[in-house]
């Protein structure tokens, strides 16, 4: 699947037929992702544990739907994946096959005893390759397994799986400088701003092409550093990882829109809104994104993006994104009611009443608890 990697599609397709492949399909998906998966990730502000943006969790629903076509038009009963036994990945495929093609059987080698108990890792795997002289892109240097696309780059396993800094060398363990592929270090990052305006609209009228939007952001993130993250994680399956990733391009658009949102959208619903992305998020991680309750959740973020449309300028500099100004035909600021210079529709003494009405619980509690005190003093003195 073709959603946005840096892969010489032609040498992947001679390696599957060169090892007894009868047929290979390679499929471009990458229009698909942007618009079909990618758009309403950013729209609904999906952020795994407040930091990872799921760039490889988003791209195998995507994956996983092609491969039950492709089965269902071959007539095969049977769908494979190299995902291990320990990791999201087999849950993420395996759920969308199942949801899709319930009928399916899934072959999974990393969870066959004959294969795990043969390949402990990821070194036996390189030495069985180079014996049978099957062209890999790890290396014992970098053996780091990585996830590509339009997204993001993900670094897993290696080295990266200690996240502990060494009191004897405060390098050790920290990602190696030329590990990052997308994005430049911030701090050799040019000293100058690149300024953007993006524009936002809700009608589903389509400006430029979604795919080279992408793939702009993604080159104008990467030159400024911007979306490395380095964190550990919980698994659904129970366990936390260490996961260094980059996603400049989608990080520019999560922080552009987020900004949008807080001026078109009313206080309440934003919330409520925030706590859906939160909750999408966690699905889109666990493998749910075709689920009765992912498709209901996706279509109560789309209700609240109706008024969610307008311009904003931003700048990249040295791994940062700062939001310089917001546009707006639709806005929900009123400049006059906010002003410190202008009274304007708005009378200074109703805050008072509305400060002591919110008072009012806060002097019941404290009330309560001073009564507690008194009696909790009363039975001491007795």
């Amino acid at each position: 699947a073709n959603i946005g990697q840096e892969e010489d599609f032609d040498a992947a397709r001679e390696k599957a037929e060169g090892l007894g492949a009868k047929k290979v399909v390679v499929c471009d998906l990458r229009s698909q992702f942007v618009e079909l998966f990618l758009w309403p990730l950013v729209r609904a502000g999906c952020m795994y544990e407040g930091r990872y943006l799921l760039g490889t969790a988003i791209a195998r629903p995507l994956i996983a739907q092609r491969q039950v076509e492709i089965a269902q038009s071959e007539g095969a009963a049977f769908i494979s994946h190299g995902a291990t036994g320990k990791g999201n990945d087999q849950i993420r495929f395996e759920l969308t096959c199942y949801a899709l093609f319930p009928q399916v059987q899934i072959i999974a080698p990393w969870r066959i005893p004959e294969f795990y108990n043969r390949f402990r890792g990821r070194k036996d795997l390189m030495e069985y390759a180079e014996k049978h002289r099957i062209p890999v892109p790890v290396t014992p240097k970098a053996p780091w397994s990585m996830d590509a696309n339009l997204m993001h780059i993900s670094y897993e396993s290696g080295i990266l799986e200690n996240p502990k800094r060494s009191n004897c060398d405060v390098l050790q363990n920290r990602a190696p400088a030329d590990l990052y592929l997308m994005t430049r270090n911030p701090e050799e990052c040019p000293d100058k701003a690149d300024e953007l305006e993006i524009s936002f609209s809700s009608d589903g009228t389509v400006r430029d092409s979604p795919l080279e939007i992408f793939r702009y952001l993604n080159e104008i993130g990467g030159k400024h550093g911007v979306g490395r993250i380095d964190i550990v994680e919980n698994r659904f399956i129970g366990m936390k990882s260490r996961g260094i990733y980059e996603t400049p391009g989608g990080t520019i658009l999560f922080q552009a829109h987020l900004d949008l949102e807080t001026l078109t959208m009313d206080r309440e619903v934003f919330k409520i809104k925030q706590s859906l992305g939160v909750k999408l998020a966690e699905l889109v991680y666990n493998g749910f994104w075709f689920s009765p309750e992912g498709e209901f959740l996706r279509r109560c973020v789309e209700e609240s993006q109706k008024e969610v449309q307008g311009r904003i300028r931003l700048a990249t500099f040295k791994g940062q994104v700062y939001i310089l100004s917001r546009e707006c035909e639709r806005s929900l600021y009123n400049q006059e009611l906010v002003s410190m210079d202008v009274q304007g529709d708005y009378d200074p003494s109703d805050a008072s009443g509305f400060i002591k009405i919110n008072a009012l619980r806060l002097r019941e509690h404290h009330r309560l608890h001073k009564l507690k005190d008194t009696a909790g003093a009363s039975a001491e003195e007795c």
